[in-house]
């Protein structure tokens, strides 16, 4: 009996599975309004350069851009009206002693601290180092977890990327699917709850503290999940393991075949495990092979291009002309169809025809933001959607896909190279924003074209629907090039 199956014994679709997915989603539904938190924190307000303070009484004209509005960086150097010579009278200059913002707005970061104009890119900046901070730790806590259990760095810092080990563990194989969407949802039901804080808390520091303070409750939670099973037993707890398993069992209402369970069983049941846990496998064995070689590029694209698009998308809410609150709520509300939708065009279409479509539509209809007007924003915002629909049903596609493309020895190190990718795209997005300086629709190409180029390096992955997952790297020398995915073993290589 395997591992999967002594789960399954003790009731994997029991009770205590659906605490573990609310335990783990809560926070989810938190981190997602800490990523998009700047939305509203840093919103910029109408904006204009605030008169000289030798300015005679009476309103002082702004010039004019190009676009036939009031310039938001400019003033006029002298009064229009100064008795002045034509060719120094409509000369204009930076505005030297700050701006004037719209009051009825809410506060942000850019009102507090002029970051409008030549300053904007500090947002962005912030943002970014926001980003790098998910990207380290990512990558140090990760490898904590591996070593100390997923349940102390869990407390101590609450990153799904060590959460993950230990909530997946107590699920069996045909719910997992089910738990990870089901996580991922509460994730868009942050992004509901994000725009009603913002709109009943004006104020961006008590919007901070208020996204802030339920991880202090999440911390108490933690401690209700339990230890990797797994990892217990390597790390020469199997009596502890064997006392969760039962405390698990109990919950589940299964006391009784727990009960039968005894410690010799358990080790006997993770022994065929223990060998593949404990070789050591580094990111350049996904590199040795090269079908492993392939997929890993392949993946590393398509990671990195959906979350770069992905945040950028996200993150530009306010440049659609639309109630900032309403359109979050349009953005957020998108992912409840596409993750519907991924989840039938997965188990019908396959998961590569699904993931190449999501990226290559969502490139598409990025770079088409570049013909449309600026006044027509309600098109704008029409393909802004449908590209951030595309994007979810790209991560949610891609999760899956990829534990399936990786054999079981390397599976955790693949899924966390992938996961390093997408945050170092979610953290070049805001730089790349700030190429807007250049000319407007700079990021646009540069987001739009990386997107469709992680579509057509999905173009080279196998297919793995309705396939065996590979266990060890010889199981990829099955894999044909032109195979759709593993080959199917026979029932009675199987059996035996």
């Amino acid at each position: 009996m395997t591992f999967s199956k002594t789960v399954d014994s003790v009731n994997s679709q029991g009770p205590f599975q659906f605490l573990i997915m609310v335990l783990l989603g809560l926070p989810a539904l938190g981190i997602a309004n800490h990523n998009l938190l700047q939305i509203f924190t840093a919103a910029t307000p109408a904006h204009h350069c605030r008169p000289p303070p030798n300015a005679s009484e009476g309103p002082w004209v702004l010039p004019v851009g190009l676009n036939g509005k009031p310039e938001s960086c400019l003033r006029f150097v002298h009064p229009p009206n100064a008795s002045l010579p034509n060719d120094t009278r409509g000369a204009t200059e930076p505005c030297r002693d700050g701006w004037v913002y719209d009051v009825s707005a809410r506060d942000s970061i850019a009102t507090e601290w002029d970051l409008v104009c030549d300053a904007n890119k500090l947002k962005e900046m912030a943002q970014s180092m926001f980003m790098a901070g998910m990207v380290v730790g990512g990558i140090f806590l990760g490898s904590l977890s591996d070593r100390f259990g997923r349940k102390p760095i869990l407390s101590c810092s609450y990153l799904l990327l060590a959460a993950s080990g230990s909530g997946v563990e107590w699920v069996s194989t045909r719910m997992r699917a089910i738990i990870s969407v089901g996580i991922g949802y509460f994730y868009t039901v942050g992004q509901f709850v994000l725009p009603g804080l913002a709109y009943a808390i004006p104020q961006w520091r008590w919007l901070q503290l208020t996204v802030s303070a339920p991880f202090f409750v999440f911390f108490l939670l933690s401690w209700w999940i339990p230890e990797s099973i797994r990892w217990m037993v390597l790390s020469g707890k199997s009596a502890k393991a064997l006392k969760i398993l039962r405390w698990v069992a109990a919950f589940n209402g299964k006391k009784e075949e727990a009960e039968k369970i005894s410690l010799e069983e358990l080790k006997h049941n993770l022994h065929e495990e223990v060998p593949l846990a404990k070789a050591k496998y580094s990111i350049a064995d996904l590199f040795r092979k090269p079908i492993l070689r392939r997929i890993t590029f392949c993946l590393c694209l398509a990671w990195f291009a959906t979350g770069f698009a992905y945040y950028n998308l996200a993150m530009a809410v306010g440049e659609f002309g639309v109630n900032l609150y309403v359109l979050q709520l349009i953005f957020g509300g998108v992912d409840i169809p596409a993750k519907f939708l991924t989840i039938f065009s997965m188990s019908y279409l396959g998961r590569h025809n699904t993931e190449v479509a999501t990226l290559l539509l969502a490139g598409v209809t990025t770079l088409a933001l570049i013909f449309v007007p600026s006044d027509l924003q309600t098109l704008r915002t029409v393909l802004a959607v449908l590209g951030k629909g595309c994007l979810s049903s790209s991560f949610s596609c891609l999760f899956l896909y990829t534990s399936e493309l990786y054999p079981t020895v390397i599976r955790q190190t693949g899924m966390g190279v992938s996961n390093l990718l997408t945050r170092i795209g979610s953290m070049t997005a805001p730089l790349v924003r700030i190429t807007a300086e250049w000319h407007p629709f700079v990021p646009t190409v540069i987001f739009g074209t990386v997107t469709i180029l992680g579509g057509s390096a999905s173009l080279f992955l196998p297919e793995t629907l309705n396939q065996p997952l590979p266990e060890t790297l010889e199981d990829m020398e099955k894999w044909s090039p032109r195979a759709k995915g593993p080959k199917q073993e026979p029932e009675a290589e199987k059996d035996s």
